[in-house]
């Protein structure tokens, strides 16, 4: 897995680059050779943020977690990447193109669950600023909220992050 690290506000040390590598080395087994791992880390007043996200061929995982030492982290984000993996253990396994190894820890996980669609809702997209859209998602409660781009033309969706910002997502061509 190749490895790719950002930091910002943090002192980035080869130990740290080490620790992080050989902690990252165990997701090697559930990817492709050509995965790609981000690692963005990031001083902060509570302590230290790691952020890693991981690219796989058609499967993207990410976990984010603060605490005051980026060991215990890196640690916690690594515990919420398994618990994905161990969730969607059989679609990796599907994309990866092999057949699951049976092993005992596979008996403690169920197999992978149907996703019950409980609700379907249609709306009227509408053409407006980004501002005008975070505005309308916050008069909604909703954490995210769909919108035509006035500016651009394209499809845009408008979300709530966990630090009381928001984020966009724009389609990529």
């Amino acid at each position: 897995m190749k490895i790719k690290f950002n930091a910002r506000k943090y002192n980035l040390t080869d130990d740290v680059k080490e620790r992080f590598q050989k902690k990252l080395a165990k997701l090697d087994r559930f990817f492709y050779k050509d995965a790609e791992a981000t690692v963005s880390l990031y001083e902060e007043k509570v302590g230290e943020r790691v952020e890693i996200t991981v690219y796989g061929k058609g499967a993207i995982l990410r976990a984010e977690e603060t605490d005051r030492d980026a060991a215990c982290a890196l640690d916690k984000a690594m515990e919420v990447l398994i618990r994905q993996i161990r969730k969607n253990r059989t679609r990796l396994e599907k994309k990866k193109q092999i057949q699951p190894a049976a092993t005992a820890e596979d008996t403690l996980y169920e197999e992978e669950q149907e996703y019950k669609i409980s609700k379907v809702k249609h709306f009227v997209l509408s053409s407006m600023s980004v501002e005008e859209a975070i505005l309308q998602m916050n008069l909604l409660s909703h954490e995210f909220f769909l919108f035509k781009n006035a500016e651009t033309g394209i499809i845009n969706l408008v979300y709530k992050r966990k630090n009381n910002d928001y984020g966009i997502i724009e389609p990529a061509e």
